[in-house]
């Protein structure tokens, strides 16, 4: 289905009981965001959000993508797994032998549609461009400031285009945009990004950039912008493909090189500067629930600003999960299961990415498994597959569970596995955003093999047995006056893994406490225990994961214990602990900065309470920040102890 603007999506959504007006009046500074983060936290995501009174010209409309209906809605789907279904079927009819004319003539049809979903520019001015700013503001667009550390309202739904000035090809990004003048933004291109390498090739030229930047539009262009596709797939043609119908582009009025779709709400239009100094643009609280720190990013000038008479301004937050973009990759991972299994892992049978893992960091793979070392072989096809070379933690299974029933899957992957001999360890390239590392952008990976082993498999050095550990977490945290809290719940539901919070003091304090840990009574049987820092109440799970996934570099934070086996002196057990602990240069000698989480500040907190009754939001819904508030060091974005 193809929306002819964002208001016919806002319609839609209307109709479908997926979206509140909010009439009363609402702060683009912190308090749309404050709102925002208590409704997206909601069972299955809360409701759209429109707020018709900004002290703006334009409405906000927020939250429009953040659950799994109106993911559907935006793509015009009943189910999201529709669209795989759909490409599965594309890759196998053009991949079939053609042995006949008649088999030839079938495809004309699907070649025709093909034709009909390019992009194609047509000539004059489009409705994007009904309204041209005689003087570009971007002080005139209600661009929110989401979290009180963040250096500055922030443009978060930006839809970036840029050519390759040597090819001409286009690609379309999305990339944070911090305002710092009413004319001048940053533009937040991380090295890995098609967009960098675009301006890589013209400073190589010395020559200015064009870039334009679109908001609002067919919701499948935002979503097309974060997709990812390879660098020579142009986004609109995936838009075109998801919406059945081709995107029409309008050239910018002062960027000509650049067009742009005609149905877009806004188009900031402008350059970046080959050789001009770049600015200090952050921090940001990012999409991994911790503030992204302040870094050096190139500067983009505004030189027009256009849009629709009945412009609705489309934005997001993001932070602490679950937020709307849980929503965006969760169709990620479903639209391009299908490429994944044509193109690179044919044994693949499904992949999921918990919302705890906040999308790179915690990826499940299901295969069908035919022979030893598949789940290896699964594993490097993987990490060298585009954007999942940001992958931190793989873990693969087989048909022998489901892999969305989380308790099921990982009683199926303990059982038979032995942390010594099949959890691998590698390095690679990380996202920029990933504060674990101790090298921006470089850092350790881990793949758990939880598939069932086949005899090749097994290391004869171990005790397969079937042990019932009876961990005493009382006796623990006696004995260790570090531990804070000791979460067996997994034990009792046979998962031989435990979640330890502890509070470090002293360097290798986690390398040396794991073995001493494993010595003690009872502990016989655990096969892995997850470090969390002594803030984290490891019984709550979800974000005790969060934040361990966060923490982890994989390699560098491992250590495993093997001890003699209690029931055969020949054998050993063997247990992984792994420490998702906050890093420092006192007890780590980790030297960069380490970020705080993401939380509201109290006075924002305060009028949201007071002003909920007004809002049309229903019962009142306390701030999710009220939780992790003693769980953050310092005021600042960085951590201060």
């Amino acid at each position: 289905m193809a929306y002819k603007h964002l208001r016919h999506f806002i319609d839609t959504l209307e109709k479908a009981g997926e979206l509140v007006r909010i009439s009363t009046y609402v702060d683009p500074h912190l308090e749309i965001a404050e709102i925002t983060d208590r409704i997206s936290k909601s069972p299955d995501g809360g409701k759209a959000l429109l707020f018709e009174n900004t002290g703006y010209d334009f409405p906000v409309l927020i939250n429009s993508m953040g659950s799994y209906r109106r993911m559907c809605l935006a793509l015009g789907v009943q189910e999201l797994d529709d669209v795989a279904r759909e490409i599965e079927g594309l890759f196998k009819m053009l991949s079939k032998p053609k042995e006949s004319i008649l088999d030839k003539l079938a495809m004309l049809p699907k070649l025709g549609q093909f034709a009909s979903w390019m992009p194609k520019v047509i000539s004059g001015r489009g409705a994007c461009q009904e309204i041209v700013m005689l003087n570009s503001d971007l002080g005139k667009l209600p661009v929110m400031t989401c979290w009180p550390k963040d250096g500055g309202p922030f443009i978060t739904l930006p839809v970036i285009h840029t050519k390759d000035p040597n090819t001409g090809s286009r690609n379309v990004g999305m990339y944070r945009m911090q305002v710092f003048e009413k004319d001048m933004t940053g533009m937040h291109w991380h090295m890995h990004k098609v967009s960098a390498k675009h301006f890589s090739e013209y400073k190589k030229l010395n020559k200015r950039m064009p870039v334009a930047v679109i908001l609002g539009g067919d919701p499948v262009y935002t979503y097309s912008a974060t997709a990812p596709l390879p660098e020579n797939v142009d986004e609109y043609m995936l838009a075109g493909f998801l919406r059945k119908k081709k995107v029409e582009l309008v050239r910018c009025i002062s960027q000509p090189d650049i067009e742009v779709p005609a149905d877009a709400d806004f188009v900031i239009e402008g350059y970046v500067e080959p050789d001009e100094e770049l600015i200090w643009e952050g921090p940001f609280g990012d999409h991994t629930g911790y503030y992204s720190l302040a870094d050096w990013y190139p500067r983009f000038h505004v030189t027009a600003i256009t849009h629709r008479k009945d412009a609705v301004y489309p934005s997001t937050i993001v932070g602490i999960p679950p937020q709307e973009d849980a929503w965006i990759g969760k169709a990620t991972e479903r639209i391009f299961l299908a490429p994944i299994k044509m193109t690179l892992v044919p044994e693949i049978v499904d992949m999921e990415m918990p919302v705890e893992g906040v999308f790179h960091n915690l990826v499940i793979a299901q295969i069908h498994k035919d022979y030893p070392g598949q789940a290896q072989k699964v594993m490097n096809a993987m990490w060298g597959a585009g954007q999942m070379m940001f992958n931190k933690i793989l873990a693969v299974t087989d048909t022998g569970t489901r892999i969305t029933d989380y308790k099921a899957l990982a009683q199926y992957a303990f059982k038979d596995l032995n942390p010594a001999t099949d959890v691998y360890f590698s390095q690679g390239p990380m996202d920029v955003l990933d504060h674990s590392c101790s090298r921006m952008g470089f850092g350790g990976k881990m793949c758990i093999d939880g598939t069932g082993k086949l005899p090749e498999e097994r290391d004869d050095r171990f005790d397969r047995t079937v042990f019932t550990p009876n961990v005493n977490a009382a006796a623990l945290q006696a004995a260790f006056p570090e531990v804070k809290g000791v979460n067996t719940g997994l034990l009792q539901m046979d998962i031989a893994c435990l979640v330890i919070a502890v509070q470090k003091a002293r360097r290798n304090h986690i390398r040396e406490l794991h073995p001493q840990l494993v010595a003690q009574p009872g502990m016989e049987g655990v096969k892995m225990i997850l470090y969390v820092e002594h803030t984290v109440d490891p019984q709550d799970l979800p974000s005790a994961l969060w934040r361990f996934c966060n923490n982890l570099d994989p390699k560098r934070d491992n250590v495993l214990t093997e001890t003699p086996s209690s029931k055969d002196a020949q054998l050993v057990t063997a247990c992984l602990g792994l420490d998702g602990t906050i890093k420092t240069k006192e007890h780590d000698g980790f030297q960069r900065d380490w970020p705080n989480i993401i939380v509201a500040d109290d006075a924002t907190i305060k009028k949201i309470d007071e002003k909920w009754s007004t809002l049309n939001l229903g019962p009142f819904i306390a701030s999710p920040s009220l939780k992790y508030k003693q769980q953050i060091y310092g005021e600042g974005a960085v951590v201060a102890f």
